[in-house]
C-alpha cells in the first residue's frame, strides 16, 4: 500500500509514498527507545532551547510549509501561513514556560522534605488528523518533548509530506535522531504500535470512532491516552446580541478551513426574537464567500480535503432536507470546478430527528436551530453527545458568563468564537474526548507526578 496525495483544488495526483513494512517500524521504535533515556536526562533548559530553535525554522520557511499544507489538504494559503505562525508560537510558549510548569512542587507533610517531581513517561504516539496538519502535531509535540518525552507521529494518510516535513524540522533545529519520528504507517498498523512496550502513551485527535478504537487498545495495555474528538459547537445568539459582530464571527468560525474544524461553530442556536434578522444577514455573509484557487489570497472559500468527505457531507445535507430542514443557500456540490469543492451552505429550521441536528457536519455547512428564549437555547446547546466548545452572544457579559458556565463543553467563549490558544487548556467532554492539551494542563498529561518523601 502507498499514501497517495491528491490536490483537493485540482483533483490531480501530487505524489505517492510507500507505507512502511513491519521491519522498518521496528527499527524506528528501536531508534526511539535507544535515544529516549538520554533525551530525558538532558536538562529542561537544553530541551527548551532546542524547541525555541524549532520556532525559528518554522518562521524561516513559512511560505514553504504553508504551500505544502495547501497543496496536500486544500487550506487557504493565508490560513496556512497563520497555522505555521501558531506552531511557532506554541514552541516558544513551552520553551518559555516548561521549566516553570515542571518545577518540583513542594508540599508540606510530616516528612522533613516532601515534594512532587514531574518526570517524562517515555515515548508518546500521536495519531493526528489532516485538517490542521502542522498545528495538531505541534500542540502535542512542543509540551511532550520539552517535558523529556520522545514522540512518534502517525499522521493522516493524505498528508504524508507534511508528516515528513515536521520530522525534518525537528532534525534541522538540532533534535537528536529518534526524538521525533514520523511513522509512515497504515491505520491497521496503529494497534501494534500502541501495544509495543517501547511506547508508553498515546494521544489522538480525530473522529469519535477512531478515538474509541485507540482508547480501547490503550486501555487494554494500561497506557495513558488523551483524546480530542469531534465537536458540534453551539453558537447561541440572544435577543440583545450585537448582530453585526455575531454574524461576522459566525461566517468566520463556520467557514474557516472550509468548515473542517472540530471547534468550528456548527449549531447556530438563535432566539426567535432575532432569528429572521440573523438568518438574513448570515445568508448575505455566506453568499459573499468566493470559492477558488486556495493559493490565491483573494479566495475566501477553500475546497474540502477529499471528494469522499464531500460526498459524506452532502448525504447528511440531503437527508436533513428530506426530513424537513430548509435550504437557505447552497446545499449542493460545486461541480463548476475540479477538485473537492462544496458550496457554502445554510440549513434552517433544523430540529431533532434530523442528521444535521445530532451529527457533526464536517464541511462548509451551517445549521440554524431556532429557540424560544434563553432557557430553550441553553437546553438545545446541551442536547448533544458532543462537548468540545461553545459560545454565547449577548451585550450583557454577566448574562453571557452565566450561560457559558452552564454549557456542557470544555471551552466556552462569550462574544467571540472558539479558538485554541497555547496559554489556555483545550479539550472536551462527553463524546468529544478527554484530557487536555496546551497550557500547564497539557504538559502535565504526559508526565508522572512522582511523590518524593524524605525523613
Amino acid at each position: 500500500m502507498s499514501f497517495e496525495v491528491i490536490n483537493p483544488a485540482t483533483g490531480e495526483k501530487d505524489g505517492e509514498f510507500p507505507a512502511w513494512e513491519d521491519a522498518r517500524i521496528d527499527n524506528a521504535l528501536a531508534d526511539t527507545a535507544a535515544v529516549a533515556p538520554q533525551w530525558a536526562e538532558r536538562s529542561i533548559a537544553e530541551r527548551c532551547e532546542l524547541m525555541r530553535g524549532v520556532a525559528g525554522v518554522l518562521r524561516d520557511n513559512k511560505e514553504k510549509y504553508a504551500g505544502l499544507i495547501t497543496r496536500e489538504m486544500g487550506k487557504l494559503i493565508g490560513e496556512a501561513r497563520g497555522e505555521i505562525e501558531k506552531c511557532a508560537w506554541v514552541c516558544e510558549y513551552y520553551a518559555d514556560k516548561a521549566p516553570e510548569f515542571l518545577h518540583d512542587e513542594p508540599i508540606e507533610s510530616d516528612a522533613g522534605k516532601s515534594y512532587v517531581a514531574y518526570q517524562p513517561l517515555g515515548t508518546v504516539l500521536a495519531v493526528m488528523p489532516w485538517n490542521f496538519p502542522f498545528w495538531q502535531v505541534f500542540r502535542f509535540a512542543a509540551p511532550a518533548l520539552c517535558a523529556g518525552n520522545t514522540g512518534l507521529l502517525k499522521h493522516a494518510s493524505n498528508v504524508p509530506q507534511c508528516a515528513m516535513a515536521i520530522e525534518e524540522i525537528f532534525r534541522e533545529a538540532g533534535f537528536p535522531d529518534g526524538v521525533f519520528t514520523a511513522l509512515m504507517i497504515r491505520a491497521s498498523q496503529v494497534q501494534k504500535v500502541i501495544e509495543d512496550p517501547r511506547v508508553h502513551a498515546v494521544t489522538l485527535t480525530g473522529s469519535e470512532p477512531a478515538g474509541r478504537k485507540v482508547a480501547a487498545v490503550a486501555g487494554s495495555v494500561l497506557k495513558k491516552s488523551v483524546l480530542e474528538l469531534g465537536g458540534s459547537d453551539a453558537f447561541i445568539v440572544l435577543e440583545d446580541a450585537d448582530l453585526d459582530e455575531a454574524v461576522k464571527s459566525a461566517v468566520a468560525s463556520r467557514f474557516l478551513n472550509a468548515g473542517q474544524s472540530c471547534i468550528a461553530a456548527k449549531r447556530f442556536i438563535v432566539v426567535d426574537a432575532v432569528a429572521e434578522d440573523f438568518v438574513a444577514r448570515f445568508k448575505a455573509g455566506v453568499e459573499s464567500l468566493q470559492a477558488g484557487d486556495p493559493m490565491d489570497d483573494n479566495t475566501s472559500l477553500a475546497p474540502m480535503a477529499r471528494t469522499d468527505l464531500r460526498e459524506d457531507l452532502h448525504k447528511q445535507v440531503v437527508d436533513s432536507l428530506a426530513a424537513g430542514a430548509v435550504n437557505i443557500t447552497g446545499c449542493e456540490i460545486d461541480d463548476q470546478r475540479p477538485g473537492a469543492y462544496y458550496k457554502a451552505s445554510i440549513l434552517d429550521q433544523v430540529s431533532p430527528g434530523m442528521r444535521a441536528y445530532s451529527e457533526e457536519l464536517f464541511g462548509p455547512v451551517a445549521i440554524v436551530i431556532r429557540a424560544r428564549d434563553e432557557a430553550d437555547a441553553l437546553r438545545i446547546a446541551n442536547d448533544s453527545s458532543f462537548g468540545l466548545g461553545g459560545n454565547v452572544w449577548t451585550r450583557d457579559t454577566d448574562r453571557g458568563e452565566r450561560l457559558a458556565r452552564q454549557m456542557e463543553c470544555g471551552c466556552a467563549f462569550v462574544n467571540s468564537f472558539v479558538k485554541s490558544d497555547p496559554r489556555l487548556p483545550f479539550g472536551g467532554i462527553k463524546h468529544s474526548g478527554y484530557g487536555r492539551e496546551l497550557s500547564h494542563h497539557g504538559i502535565h498529561e504526559f508526565v508522572s507526578a512522582k511523590t518524593v518523601w524524605i525523613k
